[in-house]
């Protein structure tokens, strides 16, 4: 197998649930909004913190793109407690990864990597509730918008738009912009692993020690959930237990430094200090569990990245195979929107 087959392994095998993912993405995105959201966590109960992370598992949002969100909240007075939670469940996990990790990896990864970020995301928010008393106050001067901006914002409202157009424009086209380039660099990160790293290369870096190390270099990277998958899966393919997978599942996409930068004008810095404790700890714990559950159960932590070297010919080549030919088109696509068409603008 050279490279450019291990290549086009990764994307036979993701590409089908991850347009599945996409489309599934847009409908929640049409269906369900943060400024839906926001009218049943208002109150900062444990009731509401609870809400918050499951609201958050299911959006399509990044630890970037999940920035606004979070501060729509603590505008609109959310408190310190569901905002946490929301913001910490939201990135780890989405409607999209969740699909992908179903794709590339096993059932019980699928299961336990959205269980995680919910107790994770939980665990934040009652700690917030507990030990962080700062009040965000909102000292930005309130414009008033002139009457254009009414008129114009009128004529939106009065429109009706195509709802089923709406799910594809936002799956396959605005969420893909917002992802691909790290969607991009996953992909191509974990097909150099599967074609150059040795096999088994990581079977003794299994330890507290390298949980450490991963959980100490994801902290401050910024990388996207569905963009994790393919690079765990790889690991895993190479020897790297499925806790430590699931940590850098975890840790990957819910901090980077700015995120951390940001969000300390709207939840203080106590709270950014109880938010990365509470995800570092959390998904510590739950790696040793995860290891334990795949030793105890004797399952094997070969994914189907895995077997896919041994699937040739099977009959669901074909799909996969379509799949990755209108998923690449959709991808290069949105690259170019992205980076190349702004070069050729005035």
């Amino acid at each position: 197998m050279n490279f450019l087959e291990a290549l086009g392994k990764y994307l036979v095998m993701m590409s089908p649930f991850l347009l599945l993912g996409l489309f599934m993405a847009g409908i929640i995105h049409v269906f369900l909004n943060v400024e839906k959201v926001k009218n049943y966590i208002n109150h900062g109960s444990i009731g509401d913190i609870i809400k918050a992370a499951l609201f958050g598992i299911p959006l399509p949002l990044c630890s970037c793109s999940v920035i606004p969100s979070a501060v729509t909240l603590r505008k609109a007075g959310v408190k310190n407690g569901p905002t946490s939670s929301f913001l910490i469940s939201t990135p780890e996990t989405g409607i999209d990864s969740i699909m992908v990790t179903y794709g590339l990896m096993d059932l019980p990864m699928t299961i336990f990597r959205p269980i995680a970020a919910f107790i994770s995301a939980t665990v934040a928010g009652i700690l917030q509730r507990m030990f962080n008393d700062f009040e965000f106050v909102d000292d930005t001067p309130a414009k008033k918008p002139c009457c254009k901006k009414m008129a114009a914002q009128k004529e939106r409202e009065s429109k009706k738009p195509n709802k089923i157009k709406e799910v594809f424009r936002f799956g396959y086209f605005e969420l893909l912009e917002d992802i691909v380039s790290w969607l991009a660099i996953g992909i191509f990160i974990g097909a150099c692993i599967d074609y150059f790293i040795p096999v088994d290369m990581f079977t003794n870096f299994n330890g507290t020690a390298a949980k450490l190390i991963i959980l100490f270099a994801g902290i401050p990277m910024y990388v996207c959930a569905s963009a994790t998958t393919p690079i765990a899966a790889a690991l895993v393919l190479k020897g790297l237990s499925p806790g430590a997978a699931l940590l850098f599942l975890l840790v990957g996409p819910a901090t980077n430094i700015s995120n951390i930068l940001v969000l300390q004008k709207y939840i203080g810095k106590k709270g950014i200090i109880i938010n990365i404790l509470s995800i570092s700890l959390v998904s510590l714990g739950l790696s040793y569990a995860v290891d334990f559950f795949y030793t105890s159960q004797e399952l094997s932590p070969i994914f189907k990245a895995g077997h896919a070297h041994h699937n040739h010919g099977s009959e669901t080549d074909c799909l996969g195979i379509g799949s990755a030919v209108i998923f690449c088109a959709l991808m290069l696509k949105a690259l170019y929107n992205v980076h190349i068409k702004k070069h050729f603008q005035k």
